[in-house]
């Protein structure tokens, strides 16, 4: 396992390093029609949501993916699922490739960031869908 590598649910590496060279697609593979996410399109309107979250204070999740990560694309699904399951969470997908600048500090695909009265209280790396539905119940 690579180091700061977390280990999924199956003991398999749950976390695709930044800069990993795989082609899958992100958040345009779901429906987003079926789900209540916000997309982030580009650094500006990353910072844009930043601002929405933190002036809000509605709690918000953040998930931070790539196309090219097999991980992300695995949890991506049960992301969108979820929110209908949490409608008092904003959720929100930013690709890493997207939102170069804004992301800098993610340092492994997926992270999850949980903001809740306008600031950060939780992140969580890798996947699993029972963790994560653990951590949006906790935070919603």
């Amino acid at each position: 396992m690579d180091k700061g590598a977390v280990a999924g649910e199956n003991g398999d590496e749950s976390i695709g390093k930044k800069g990993t060279e795989q082609s899958y697609t992100g958040l345009n593979s779901v429906q987003k029609s079926q789900a209540k996410i916000t997309s982030a399109t580009s650094d500006e309107n990353l910072k844009e949501i930043f601002h929405q979250i933190k002036t809000s204070k509605t709690p918000a999740v953040i998930n931070y993916g790539a196309s090219w990560c097999r991980v992300c694309s695995q949890i991506l699904p049960a992301f969108c699922q979820l929110s209908n399951k949490f409608p008092k969470l904003s959720f929100v997908y930013a690709d890493i490739d997207e939102c170069p600048e804004t992301t800098q500090h993610i340092r492994y695909t997926p992270t999850f960031h949980f903001y809740r009265d306008g600031e950060r209280v939780d992140e969580m790396f890798g996947a699993g869908e029972e963790r994560l539905h653990d951590r949006l119940w906790l935070h919603s």
